[in-house]
């Protein structure tokens, strides 16, 4: 059976994976863009097209960029959240096609968990959108169908992370802990005692300044 995986997911020294009023302008929050300053410097995310590196401008290549680019390796499905989806009130806007422009970097099929579901959405590069109003198990269903035998990921944001581990589903957890203190948003490890049992837990620190923890089953 497809594995299920959880790659490059930030969270802060005091676990929150995100910040505290997010909008259309903040997506995440308070916290700005500090949780994923240390990908943004990869080739990885270069090679994304997402930013200018700038003349000459490759990214690194060392310790983040290995972790970085595992990130679509096997992957034939993504689930998210609705908060990853877009900002708070994004179901009552039909305009809404997701923060990544018409060419999102998921190329899979990609399902958005919500209570308000609408008609899938094809985007270009290969993603499109599907919009489910299902449970953790019943979506990894639904999405290991839709991955053709391939790995399913598990995209964000924390409350879906945390759903999803706490039922059990995850067989591969990449964290990504950045040295900084938010002080509220969302936490990831809240009601999760005891989760490091369940795993083989190897830490990685980066001389960007960050740990990467995998855990693993």
């Amino acid at each position: 059976m497809s594995r299920v995986r959880v790659h490059n997911f930030s969270i802060s020294l005091d676990g929150f994976g995100t910040g505290e009023g997010l909008t259309a302008e903040a997506p995440f929050g308070h916290a700005g863009h500090r949780l994923h300053t240390w990908m943004f410097a990869t080739r990885f995310w270069h090679e994304l097209g997402v930013v200018d590196p700038g003349e000459g401008s490759t990214g690194s290549e060392g310790v983040d960029n290995a972790f970085a680019e595992r990130f679509d390796r096997g992957i034939g499905a993504e689930i998210m959240g609705a908060g990853k989806f877009g900002p708070p009130g994004w179901q009552d806007d039909p305009e809404w096609r997701g923060w990544w422009g018409e060419n999102p970097p998921f190329h899979t099929p990609t399902y958005v968990l919500t209570h308000r579901p609408r008609a899938p959405l094809e985007m270009q590069g290969g993603t499109t959108f599907h919009f489910l109003d299902a449970t953790a198990g019943e979506a990894l269903a639904v999405a290991r169908e839709g991955a053709a035998g391939q790995d399913v990921r598990i995209g964000g944001g924390p409350t879906t992370v945390r759903e999803f581990l706490a039922a059990g589903l995850i067989d591969h957890l990449h964290v990504v802990q950045v040295p900084i203190l938010l002080g509220r948003g969302v936490r990831l490890w809240d009601g999760l005692a005891g989760l490091e049992e369940q795993y083989d837990i190897e830490v990685v620190t980066s001389p960007g300044g960050v740990t990467h923890l995998t855990f693993t089953r």
